[in-house]
């Protein structure tokens, strides 16, 4: 009989997690979000950890799918190395939801604190600590599952997108509590309390958007006439050699056709655009610098750089920023680097491992430095950093009037993560009230605004340009001043009651 228990709680506890990754692409069921704990916080109790890690394999294992694309095909993994690999992540994420629902049944059974107050706590505390642990990998937190309802994400100004994760985890065991309450006819025994605060913010929150979806919030007094390049350049032949002049005459090509159309400020080319040192000179540079001086836009583009400092060489993976005059205005070096993808963590301790990105070594990370244009300021998010909200907030807390995302998703391929990605990009315009310029190698290009909408996007896979206009200067919100305050405060409150339980083990 317990066998068959444990098993029917793996089971409702799976349901969730799979329930839960309708909501995030290719299917954007946002809703499902709302209601997919239900079987989980209906069955944690049997198997406080174990049914929350089986809901966290059930969520991540399709999610996060396309990493098996970018281990195999571009890593050059073998595929039981990549499957087993692409396993250990899902099952180390899958971690943070079994040490949530443990918690919560623990605090629960030791000091009788209710679920429906610590469980949305300890859950945001968990994403918090996940964003940051072992580098961080904060990919699909919960609040992100409602990128696509503008109305629900604008509280992201407040409280970022943790702020989300805490009101889909009180709803989720609100609802599931009283499901189990009415399921057994004890009216009097529903949580009144609990359904009121959860019903209060879900409505704050609802006509918090509708207030703050105006049309004047995306608008800025100074714009800049923005071109987006999409290059589409094979990730094969990306670094031979042999295609360097062909990849550079594609980007001068797109900038060219779209100068043509009428006056440019900015023009943006993608991650590692340049596959070869701009800094060194020679003619591909002066092709690349050719660009500003025909067209009078400013250039923005990706290039692999290098620093000599004590006969030691530091590589770094840059942006650099071009006058109308082809004056080098300054570099942006790429500061969350990708762990075994731009550096292997612990290197000289593991000889034995290569990294996933073809290329010049491991890199080495940069600082938050702005770049100068016309009396703005420009701050730049290389591929994967537009997914941690703390480095674009601070890129606007250090002035930064635009936020400019470079990145090369070609190593994606045809699956979910490239609309995954932009997803979450979204976020950090709205967190901050920033306009986001977002050029990728293979799409998804797109123009986000403060509000979250997307202006203009492209398809993916297609060689093409953008043009459109951005609004300069970032609207000071809540979240630009706090941050991340509430989750650090949720880990050091969810600790707190942890350490108490052990406590009073130890006096009884």
């Amino acid at each position: 009989m317990g066998r068959f228990l444990s098993q029917r709680t793996t089971l409702w506890s799976l349901l969730s997690g799979l329930l839960l990754s309708l909501s995030f692409h290719p299917l954007d069921l946002a809703a499902a979000a709302w209601f997919a704990f239900i079987p989980l916080f209906l069955v944690m109790h049997r198997r406080p950890f174990r049914s929350g890690f089986a809901a966290g394999v059930g969520f991540f294992a399709p999610v996060l799918y396309w990493l098996n694309i970018v281990m195999t095909t571009y890593g050059r993994m073998h595929p039981f190395f990549s499957l087993a690999a692409y396993l250990m992540l899902v099952c180390y994420l899958a971690l943070f939801f079994g040490a949530a629902t443990w918690a919560a049944c623990r605090l629960r059974e030791k000091s009788g604190r209710s679920v429906l107050l610590t469980l949305p706590v300890l859950w945001v505390a968990l994403e918090f600590l996940r964003s940051f642990l072992l580098s961080g990998f904060p990919w699909a937190s919960l609040g992100y599952s409602q990128q696509s309802l503008l109305i629900f994400i604008q509280s992201a100004d407040l409280l970022g997108v943790y702020g989300l994760s805490f009101l889909l985890i009180l709803v989720n065991a609100v609802l599931a509590v009283s499901c189990r309450i009415l399921w057994r006819r004890d009216f009097d025994a529903l949580p009144r309390w609990a359904l009121t605060v959860a019903l209060v913010l879900f409505a704050a929150n609802l006509g918090y958007g509708f207030l703050r979806l105006s049309p004047e919030i995306d608008v800025r007094e100074k714009t800049l006439r923005t071109v987006l390049v999409q290059g589409n350049i094979d990730q094969a032949v990306k670094w031979d050699p042999a295609h360097q002049r062909t990849t550079i005459d594609t980007y001068l090509d797109l900038s060219f056709k779209a100068a043509r159309q009428g006056p440019v400020d900015l023009i943006i080319w993608p991650e590692s655009a340049t596959p070869f040192y701009f800094q060194d000179g020679g003619p591909l540079s002066e092709l690349v610098e050719a660009i500003p001086r025909r067209t009078g836009a400013h250039l923005l583009f990706g290039s692999p750089a290098y620093e000599l400092a004590n006969k030691r060489y530091s590589y770094l993976n840059s942006a650099f920023l071009l006058s109308g005059q082809s004056r080098v205005l300054g570099r942006s070096d790429k500061i969350h680097l990708v762990p075994f993808g731009e550096y292997v963590p612990l290197g000289p301790f593991l000889p034995f491992v290569d990294k996933l990105v073809t290329g010049i070594g491991d890199f080495t990370p940069g600082t938050v430095s702005p770049l100068p244009l016309n009396g703005a300021e420009i701050g730049v998010l290389v591929c994967y950093e537009a997914i941690f909200p703390e480095l674009a907030r601070e890129w606007v807390r250090r002035g930064s009037d635009l936020l400019v995302n470079i990145t090369n998703d070609a190593w994606f391929g045809r699956s979910s993560a490239p609309w995954q990605h932009l997803g979450m990009t979204r976020f950090r315009a709205v967190e901050n009230r920033i306009w986001i310029a977002r050029a990728a190698n293979t799409g998804i290009s797109a123009f986000i605004a403060p509000s979250g909408r997307v202006t203009e996007q492209s398809p993916i896979f297609e060689t093409l340009f953008l043009r459109g206009e951005v609004g300069l200067g970032a609207h000071t919100t809540l979240y630009t001043r706090i941050g991340d305050a509430v989750p650090i405060i949720f880990l050091f409150l969810g600790t707190w009651w942890l350490v108490q339980t052990r406590r009073r083990l130890g006096k009884g």
